[in-house]
């Protein structure tokens, strides 16, 4: 028996990277997985390619209407939604001076404001039932350390953190538990993006992390789902760091350099 055994679990951004491994690594813990997306056909490919008791559905978390469509769409083909994971999210790296109020706005509205207008649909139906679960992906820029250029995506994802302690703590009565999972440095599609164009250094990020490397989309995968599992059961409106010790290091040489480093050709 696999421990998430007949869940129901809605994945949001789960096209590629840190959601499609969420997405797989759900259903792998043994979950029907409702993978969404705004464009319905990317959403049940996706779905398709990660098993026949999947679904894809239609999911615009930029529209209060779309995603209370949806959250009756998955209650309806699947049956009632008992896990939520919000991994849609967006960002523009820049100067902080020269982002445009929509830059801001878009920034915003996907990394929070959508993750609330998620949690809000499917949470509802959550507390009627009297049981689920909801992990809401931020990240360590903004909620542990900042990182020049990512005003909005800082923003964004410390209030994500803020988001999920204030739900934790008042869902928790009701049976619904809320975490949030902050991934390090992910190589994930969009990273790999920003490393070929220059603006991330890969040799520099893995030299400032202690494990000594970049996550991989699996590594947070799993962490997911401990969170969903009953394992974590007693756990809500917390944090789980997910960086290979990223945001605690604080040694004045870099990681690669300390005795005993994955790195170390001594």
């Amino acid at each position: 028996m696999t421990p998430l055994d007949g869940q129901i679990a809605v994945v949001t951004g789960a096209r590629h990277g840190i959601g499609r491994a969420i997405a797989e690594a759900l259903a792998a813990a043994g979950a029907r997985v409702a993978v969404t997306h705004h464009d319905l056909a990317v959403a049940e490919h996706v779905a398709a390619e990660i098993g026949p008791e999947h679904a894809g559905f239609a999911l615009d978390v930029r529209l209060t209407a779309s995603v209370d469509a949806a959250a009756a769409a998955v209650a309806d083909r699947l049956g009632e939604t008992t896990i939520l994971v919000n991994s849609a999210g967006v960002n523009k790296i820049a100067p902080s001076e020269t982002y445009t109020d929509e830059d801001w706005e878009r920034v915003m509205d996907v990394n929070i404001t959508g993750v609330f207008r998620c949690c809000r649909a499917f949470g509802a139906r959550m507390l009627s039932a009297g049981k689920g679960c909801i992990v809401n992906v931020g990240s360590i820029i903004g909620a542990e350390v900042g990182m020049p250029g990512r005003a909005p995506y800082g923003a964004s994802k410390g209030a994500v953190v803020a988001l999920t302690r204030v739900l934790g703590v008042e869902w928790a009565g009701r049976g619904v538990r809320v975490n949030a999972l902050l991934p390090g440095p992910v190589m994930t599609p969009m990273v790999r993006t920003a490393i070929d164009s220059g603006v991330v250094v890969e040799q520099e990020v893995i030299d400032r992390t202690p494990v000594g490397r970049f996550a991989e989309p699996e590594d947070v995968a799993r962490a997911v789902v401990l969170l969903c599992s009953p394992d974590a059961g007693f756990v809500t409106a917390q944090t789980l760091v997910v960086d290979g010790g990223f945001s605690m290091y604080g040694a004045a040489p870099p990681a690669s350099r300390l005795p005993g480093h994955p790195s170390d050709d001594a």
